[in-house]
């Protein structure tokens, strides 16, 4: 990726006042309220598409360590328990086998969009050296699997299997497991790890019960319907079908290409455009990683990264591509500044003329790529690069150069309705013969709307009440009054979203450090105490506020639909010192033996 030192030759000012008309477009009264779950009229939309469910007895038994969720966090905090001596470990999957968000995306064209090596985990563990550099789905499915078989966890797994209750037994010193399947088990230890991307949404569109056609969401891709497969073989079935896509964010950049050769007429209806940079994705060679892979490699890579998208100068940037882009181009200009000057405010108008020159270029080649001037006008995104997902694409730009391909751009205002026919946005009707609902998953709802249940922990106190006025955790993984029990997520920790599955690997080092700990001095129970909960509460509270999702960006999951996230987002961030500090602190927070904060009863 090249970077240019500052240029400030547009009208910064321009610039703004056109962000805030845009934003303006899209505000809607009903923010979050405008999407609704793929359950109750919809629960056909939502059946497992891939495998079926296999009937079983109900399971009543007891394990040591219980996580729910199948995805990156069950699987890495199954394998470092695993590694550290705990075998009596159950993960607990709605899908029919490990993946989480893999297991449901399987629609053509599906990559992760951070570099392989530092995004799939525990490559090294399991010896597998990813074929790109940002690898399709069935490839980071197949090693989900892969790290399963590994590390023995397939054993005494559950799936397609709800969590539906989980409360602290004090008695017994043991968490009791309800599932939808009638099992009722208990555990000394659980996990959560339900992650963001699981509770797909549909838009709440007038009339989306009438359509009589084909319609599915992504995660529930129908290729019996559409021909082709995950692994990329043509869409065959479409040739003779007109099909209409809603939505036009991460997903929808990486499947629209396939539709867009497939269907006979494809229309991509377009409320907020995305920023689509180059992807420049190719093949790893083989010697090339024979001479990366040594020992903690991954790790390395992983740390680099995060560090090229801090503030520091990294001596080099071994992932090169379009996320460390920025912070080089942000790095440039701060250098022109006397370091005896890095105020705040320079430094955040070093980033901000770094953030304004990088989206001038990424909406320049969208009216480059694309050759009907007004498709190509129409596809540019004017906002700040981190107000949205980032994506990344060498094709799908390149997609409405198809002649069957039309972009229907809405101004922000999106899709008024859908008929029996089809789709009216802009006053008009476009009959299709299918709907595809590009329209991504459930983000702002709270975790226990997500996760469908509501942990109580001791004297009955839900994790609702307890977070109530707020997020309350130590270390961002662990709760004062929810004895042996572990979340995986990054907020209150490194918050890393850039590539999560680094602050996954973390915490599942964390969470086997202490079980360990614990199991090998005999304890019944472990939490923070209270004082210490509160302690690192105030500590990420002292920081600044959130760095992406701000109310000067177009609507979207990064910052509630538009609505914001009120007072309580004062805590919803992470280390103020930065990932890489929360990294060192917690690696050295291990490392002492002494695991301060915690009471071992």
């Amino acid at each position: 990726m090249a970077t240019a030192a500052r240029d400030i030759s547009f009208d910064k000012e321009a610039l703004k006042q056109k962000y805030a008309e845009e934003r303006d477009k899209r505000l809607r009264s009903d923010g979050s309220a405008q999407y609704v779950r793929l359950e109750g009229s919809f629960d056909e939309l939502a059946a497992d598409p891939y495998t079926p469910v296999a009937e079983r007895e109900p399971v009543h038994d007891h394990v040591t360590f219980a996580f729910i969720g199948g995805g990156f966090a069950g699987l890495v905090v199954g394998a470092r328990l695993k590694a550290a001596g705990i075998d009596d470990v159950r993960i607990i999957e709605k899908g029919g086998d490990f993946g989480g968000t893999w297991y449901w995306n399987r629609y053509p064209g599906a990559q992760c969009d951070t570099a392989s090596m530092i995004y799939m985990p525990l490559l090294e563990e399991t010896g597998h050296m990813p074929t790109e550099k940002y690898a399709h789905a069935p490839e980071i499915r197949d090693h989900c699997s892969r790290i399963g078989h590994h590390f023995g966890l397939y054993d005494k797994a559950l799936f397609h299997t709800r969590v539906t209750g989980l409360d602290w037994d004090e008695e017994r010193s043991v968490w009791v497991v309800r599932t939808d399947r009638g099992d009722e088990f208990t555990a000394k230890y659980v996990g959560m790890g339900t992650g963001p991307l699981h509770v797909a949404k549909l838009p709440g569109l007038p009339g989306i019960e009438d359509f009589k056609g084909k319609s599915f969401h992504t995660s529930r891709w129908d290729y019996s319907y559409t021909g082709g497969n995950p692994e990329g073989a043509a869409l065959d079935k479409l040739g003779d079908k007109r099909v209409a896509i809603i939505g036009t964010g991460a997903t929808a950049v990486q499947c629209v290409p396939h539709l867009a050769k497939g269907a006979k007429e494809l229309f991509v209806f377009q409320r907020t455009p995305s920023s689509v940079d180059v992807r420049a994705n190719g093949p790893i060679d083989e010697d090339w990683f024979a001479g990366v892979a040594e020992e903690g490699w991954q790790r390395k890579w992983q740390d680099n990264f995060a560090a090229n998208l801090g503030v520091g100068f990294p001596a080099e940037d071994l992932v090169n591509d379009g996320w460390t882009d920025l912070a080089k181009r942000m790095r440039a200009n701060l250098k022109e500044v006397p370091p005896s000057e890095w105020t705040p405010a320079k430094m955040m108008a070093a980033f901000e003329d770094a953030d304004f020159a990088k989206m001038e270029q990424i909406r320049q080649r969208a009216q480059e790529v694309v050759d009907d001037p007004t498709t190509g006008e129409n596809l540019k995104a004017w906002y700040r690069q981190l107000c949205k997902r980032p994506c990344f694409h060498d094709e799908y730009l390149q997609a409405y150069n198809e002649p069957g391909t039309h972009l229907i751009d809405t101004g922000g205002q999106g899709v008024e309705r859908i008929t029996e026919k089809g789709v009216i946005a802009n006053g008009v009707e476009y009959e299709v013969d299918c709907i595809i609902y590009a329209s991504g998953f459930e983000v702002g709802t709270s975790y226990v709307s997500r996760s469908g249940f509501d942990m109580a922990g001791r004297d009955g106190v839900t994790l609702s009440e307890r977070w109530g006025d707020g997020m309350r955790t130590f270390h961002g993984n662990q709760m004062h009054g929810f004895p042996n029990a572990f979340m995986v997520q990054p907020a209150q920790a490194a918050n890393f979203i850039a590539n999560v599955p680094h602050n996954i690997v973390d915490h599942a080092d964390t969470i086997a450090a202490i079980v360990s700990h614990a199991e090998k001095a005999g304890a019944k129970t472990v939490e923070p105490t209270e004082e210490a909960e509160q302690a690192w509460v105030d500590f990420i509270a002292s920081g600044p506020p959130r760095a992406i999702g701000s109310g000067d960006c177009t609507p979207g999951y990064y910052n509630n639909e538009g609505e914001g996230w009120g007072e309580n987002s004062r805590v919803f961030v992470g280390d103020p010192r930065g990932a890489l500090a929360y990294w060192a602190h917690m690696d050295a927070w291990r490392n002492s033996g002494k695991f301060e904060g915690l009471e071992f009863g």
